[in-house]
Protein backbone atom coordinates (compact mmCIF):
# COMPACT_ATOMS: atom_id res chain seq x y z
CA UNK A 1 0.00 0.00 0.00
CA UNK A 2 1.50 3.36 -1.02
CA UNK A 3 1.74 6.45 1.19
CA UNK A 4 -1.24 8.27 -0.34
CA UNK A 5 -3.49 5.23 0.16
CA UNK A 6 -2.25 4.94 3.72
CA UNK A 7 -2.96 8.63 4.41
CA UNK A 8 -6.46 8.32 2.96
CA UNK A 9 -7.03 5.27 5.17
CA UNK A 10 -5.65 7.11 8.22
CA UNK A 11 -7.88 10.16 7.80
CA UNK A 12 -10.86 7.99 6.90
CA UNK A 13 -10.39 6.04 10.12
CA UNK A 14 -10.24 9.30 12.11
CA UNK A 15 -13.66 10.60 11.01
CA UNK A 16 -15.66 8.77 13.70
CA UNK A 17 -13.33 10.10 16.37
CA UNK A 18 -13.63 13.61 14.89
CA UNK A 19 -17.45 13.52 15.04
CA UNK A 20 -17.44 12.25 18.62
CA UNK A 21 -14.83 14.84 19.63
CA UNK A 22 -17.01 17.66 18.33
CA UNK A 23 -19.78 16.38 20.62
CA UNK A 24 -17.38 15.97 23.54
CA UNK A 25 -16.07 19.50 23.08
CA UNK A 26 -19.60 20.89 22.87
CA UNK A 27 -20.55 19.38 26.22
CA UNK A 28 -17.70 21.05 28.10
CA UNK A 29 -17.58 24.62 29.33
CA UNK A 30 -15.13 26.20 26.86
CA UNK A 31 -12.46 23.46 26.73
CA UNK A 32 -8.91 24.74 26.41
CA UNK A 33 -6.42 23.50 23.82
CA UNK A 34 -4.70 21.37 26.46
CA UNK A 35 -7.96 19.42 27.09
CA UNK A 36 -8.57 19.15 23.34
CA UNK A 37 -5.06 17.77 22.80
CA UNK A 38 -5.47 15.38 25.74
CA UNK A 39 -8.65 14.05 24.16
CA UNK A 40 -6.97 13.84 20.76
CA UNK A 41 -4.04 11.97 22.23
CA UNK A 42 -6.26 9.43 24.02
CA UNK A 43 -8.26 8.84 20.84
CA UNK A 44 -5.09 8.73 18.70
CA UNK A 45 -3.21 6.23 20.87
CA UNK A 46 -6.18 3.88 21.06
CA UNK A 47 -6.85 4.27 17.33
CA UNK A 48 -3.19 3.38 16.65
CA UNK A 49 -3.26 0.32 18.91
CA UNK A 50 -6.44 -1.27 17.56
CA UNK A 51 -5.18 -1.94 14.00
CA UNK A 52 -2.13 -3.60 15.55
CA UNK A 53 -4.39 -5.82 17.62
CA UNK A 54 -6.58 -6.52 14.58
CA UNK A 55 -3.55 -7.28 12.44
CA UNK A 56 -2.26 -9.74 15.05
CA UNK A 57 -5.64 -11.38 15.42
CA UNK A 58 -6.05 -11.40 11.64
CA UNK A 59 -3.06 -13.64 11.37
CA UNK A 60 -4.78 -16.09 13.70
CA UNK A 61 -8.57 -15.88 13.56
CA UNK A 62 -9.90 -13.24 11.18
CA UNK A 63 -13.31 -14.77 10.53
CA UNK A 64 -14.26 -14.72 14.24
CA UNK A 65 -13.20 -11.09 14.72
CA UNK A 66 -15.03 -9.84 11.63
CA UNK A 67 -18.27 -11.55 12.66
CA UNK A 68 -18.63 -9.73 15.98
CA UNK A 69 -16.80 -6.38 15.78
CA UNK A 70 -19.78 -4.45 14.39
CA UNK A 71 -22.09 -5.77 17.12
CA UNK A 72 -19.63 -4.87 19.87
CA UNK A 73 -19.13 -1.36 18.43
CA UNK A 74 -22.87 -0.81 18.01
CA UNK A 75 -23.71 -1.99 21.53
CA UNK A 76 -21.01 0.08 23.23
CA UNK A 77 -21.80 3.23 21.24
CA UNK A 78 -25.51 2.74 21.92
CA UNK A 79 -24.89 2.48 25.66
CA UNK A 80 -22.61 5.54 25.72
CA UNK A 81 -25.02 7.52 23.50
CA UNK A 82 -28.07 6.70 25.61
CA UNK A 83 -26.12 7.62 28.73
CA UNK A 84 -25.20 11.01 27.23
CA UNK A 85 -28.81 11.66 26.19
CA UNK A 86 -30.10 10.80 29.67
CA UNK A 87 -27.49 13.09 31.25
CA UNK A 88 -28.47 15.86 28.83
CA UNK A 89 -32.15 15.47 29.68
CA UNK A 90 -31.40 15.54 33.43
CA UNK A 91 -29.64 18.92 33.15
CA UNK A 92 -31.46 21.84 34.72
CA UNK A 93 -33.27 23.83 31.98
CA UNK A 94 -31.88 27.10 33.38
CA UNK A 95 -28.32 25.91 32.74
CA UNK A 96 -26.95 26.64 29.28
CA UNK A 97 -23.93 24.39 29.64
CA UNK A 98 -22.61 21.94 32.14
CA UNK A 99 -19.82 23.38 34.21
CA UNK A 100 -17.50 20.47 33.48
CA UNK A 101 -14.18 21.52 32.02
CA UNK A 102 -12.80 18.03 31.50
CA UNK A 103 -14.03 14.54 30.62
CA UNK A 104 -12.79 11.62 32.68
CA UNK A 105 -10.02 9.53 31.19
CA UNK A 106 -12.15 6.39 31.39
CA UNK A 107 -15.12 7.91 29.54
CA UNK A 108 -12.78 9.15 26.80
CA UNK A 109 -10.98 5.80 26.62
CA UNK A 110 -14.25 3.84 26.42
CA UNK A 111 -15.53 6.15 23.71
CA UNK A 112 -12.23 5.88 21.83
CA UNK A 113 -12.36 2.08 21.98
CA UNK A 114 -15.90 2.15 20.58
CA UNK A 115 -14.98 4.40 17.69
CA UNK A 116 -11.81 2.43 16.94
CA UNK A 117 -13.35 -1.02 16.58
CA UNK A 118 -13.56 -0.38 12.84
CA UNK A 119 -9.77 0.13 12.95
CA UNK A 120 -9.52 -3.29 14.58
CA UNK A 121 -11.45 -4.77 11.65
CA UNK A 122 -9.24 -2.84 9.19
CA UNK A 123 -6.21 -4.27 10.97
CA UNK A 124 -7.56 -7.77 10.38
CA UNK A 125 -7.81 -6.99 6.66
CA UNK A 126 -4.32 -5.47 6.61
CA UNK A 127 -2.92 -8.78 7.83
CA UNK A 128 -3.57 -10.11 4.33
CA UNK A 129 -1.91 -7.21 2.49
CA UNK A 130 1.71 -6.24 2.03
CA UNK A 131 1.79 -3.30 4.47
CA UNK A 132 4.10 -2.06 7.15
CA UNK A 133 1.59 -2.30 10.00
CA UNK A 134 3.67 -0.15 12.37
CA UNK A 135 3.82 2.80 9.95
CA UNK A 136 0.16 2.40 9.06
CA UNK A 137 -0.92 2.28 12.72
CA UNK A 138 1.22 5.33 13.54
CA UNK A 139 -0.31 7.31 10.67
CA UNK A 140 -3.81 6.31 11.78
CA UNK A 141 -3.00 7.37 15.34
CA UNK A 142 -1.51 10.70 14.28
CA UNK A 143 -4.42 11.50 11.97
CA UNK A 144 -6.88 10.66 14.74
CA UNK A 145 -4.99 12.81 17.25
CA UNK A 146 -5.11 15.80 14.89
CA UNK A 147 -8.75 15.31 13.90
CA UNK A 148 -9.95 14.68 17.48
CA UNK A 149 -8.12 17.75 18.76
CA UNK A 150 -9.68 19.84 15.98
CA UNK A 151 -13.07 18.30 16.74
CA UNK A 152 -12.85 19.26 20.41
CA UNK A 153 -11.92 22.82 19.51
CA UNK A 154 -14.79 23.02 17.02
CA UNK A 155 -17.10 21.68 19.73
CA UNK A 156 -15.94 24.55 21.94
CA UNK A 157 -17.66 26.98 19.59
CA UNK A 158 -20.69 24.81 18.91
CA UNK A 159 -21.36 24.12 22.60
CA UNK A 160 -22.47 27.65 23.57
CA UNK A 161 -24.79 27.73 20.56
CA UNK A 162 -26.45 24.45 21.49
CA UNK A 163 -26.56 24.91 25.25
CA UNK A 164 -27.93 21.91 27.13
CA UNK A 165 -28.77 20.21 23.82
CA UNK A 166 -25.05 19.65 23.10
CA UNK A 167 -24.91 16.52 25.25
CA UNK A 168 -28.15 15.17 23.77
CA UNK A 169 -26.83 15.81 20.26
CA UNK A 170 -23.49 14.19 21.18
CA UNK A 171 -25.32 11.08 22.40
CA UNK A 172 -27.37 10.98 19.21
CA UNK A 173 -24.15 11.22 17.16
CA UNK A 174 -22.66 8.24 19.06
CA UNK A 175 -25.81 6.19 18.42
CA UNK A 176 -25.81 7.19 14.74
CA UNK A 177 -22.15 6.19 14.34
CA UNK A 178 -22.85 2.83 16.00
CA UNK A 179 -25.90 2.26 13.80
CA UNK A 180 -23.90 3.23 10.72
CA UNK A 181 -21.16 0.73 11.61
CA UNK A 182 -23.75 -2.01 12.15
CA UNK A 183 -25.71 -1.31 8.95
CA UNK A 184 -22.52 -1.01 6.90
CA UNK A 185 -21.25 -4.40 8.09
CA UNK A 186 -24.65 -5.99 7.55
CA UNK A 187 -24.56 -4.78 3.94
CA UNK A 188 -27.36 -2.22 4.11
CA UNK A 189 -25.04 0.76 3.46
CA UNK A 190 -22.29 0.94 0.88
Amino acid sequence: MNISATLILAFGMSMDAFAVSVGKGATLDRPCFREAFRTGLIFGVIEAITPLIGWSLGLVASRYIMQWSQWVAFTLLLILGVRMIIEGLKNNPEENLTTATRHSFWILAATAVCTSLDALAIGVGLAFLDVNIIHTALLIGMATTVMSTLGMMLGRFIGPLLGKWAEILGGAVLIAIGLNILLEHLGYLR
